[in-house]
């Protein structure tokens, strides 16, 4: 492998695990934070895509736009969803969180194939980025790729701001800790609940629009991005942001080297990956020992 190949497959494998990690950090929020044990995950992945698929037309070259308008949607969205189902999940065991996120899994899909149907689409690069860079003299690597990485590094930066250095991110580590003393001490622990839902939900439908240009939009499409998404999560240490980054990216360079090394053994790299993980740190990377 020669220098120029080995930078475009870091590139792959940094840009792939950077919208892991969107996925992942909204998972992590709702999973680590809230207790919910969320299937339907994926199916927001799914959403942002589709919404990418019929949003373009609309906007044309204005894509950052048009992204700032799935954000909103798709928070919208999650908040409703946080208040007509996932309210309800919070005192209940973990078979019946379970049962009723898989049951709107079935419900995203039938309403994808109504509104949408079933072939599979593809969303056009915005102009503006449609073009690619050289690295070295035969090789080149896509812009729309590197605005890719850029945009899921910008979202990490303010989401790790927020969690961190504000008065609401405070709030949701208290009530990740403890829920019962942030209630006594006056905090609206469900409306906080609701827009941490809301966060993650439109975290993953971003990753879906951001990925949309990139690779095909078909149904069931979130599936495979749920598990390895809990991969991430158990990899990273449930409830920590800086955890699910490294551990996304971690994922992204074994699944993107093992294709290129061990094609036919790609599939179970990550699985491996997380097997060590946990014998030498059963709580994740960055997981707190209980």
């Amino acid at each position: 492998m020669d220098l120029a190949t080995f930078l475009v497959q870091c590139l792959n494998a940094v840009q792939y695990g950077l919208l892991l990690f969107l996925v992942a950090s909204g998972l992590t929020l709702i999973f680590g934070i809230m207790g919910v044990i969320n299937l339907a995950h994926g199916s927001f992945y799914m959403i942002g895509a589709y919404l990418a698929f019929s949003l373009a037309p609309l906007f044309g070259d204005r894509f950052i736009v048009m992204l700032l308008a799935g954000l909103v949607l798709t928070a919208l969205l999650g908040y409703v969803l946080e208040w007509a189902f996932f309210s309800y999940l919070y005192q209940r065991d973990h078979l019946q969180q379970v049962l009723m996120t898989y049951g709107l899994i079935l419900v995203f899909e039938e309403l994808r194939s109504i509104l949408v149907g079933n072939d599979v689409h593809g969303v056009p690069l915005p102009p503006w980025l449609s073009g690619s860079f050289a690295l070295g003299d035969l090789m080149s690597y896509p812009w729309y790729r590197i605005f890719a990485s850029v945009a899921c590094i910008v979202v990490a930066i303010g989401l790790y701001y927020v969690v961190n250095r504000t008065r609401l991110g405070m709030m949701i580590r208290a009530g990740a800790s403890n829920r019962d003393m942030v209630r006594g001490l006056g905090i609206d622990i469900r409306r906080l609940y609701r827009i941490v839902f809301a966060a993650g939900v439109a975290l993953a439908a971003l990753a879906g629009m951001i990925a949309a240009p990139m690779s095909s939009v078909y149904p069931n499409m979130g599936a495979s991005v749920l598990i390895i998404c809990f991969v991430v999560v158990v990899i990273g240490g449930i409830g920590s942001i800086t955890g699910a980054l490294l551990a996304a990216l971690l994922v992204g360079f074994v699944d993107t080297f093992g294709k290129v090394f061990f094609a036919e053994l790609s599939g179970v790299g990550i699985y491996v990956l997380m097997a060590i993980i946990l014998i030498w740190r059963p709580e994740g990377i960055m997981g707190k020992k209980a």
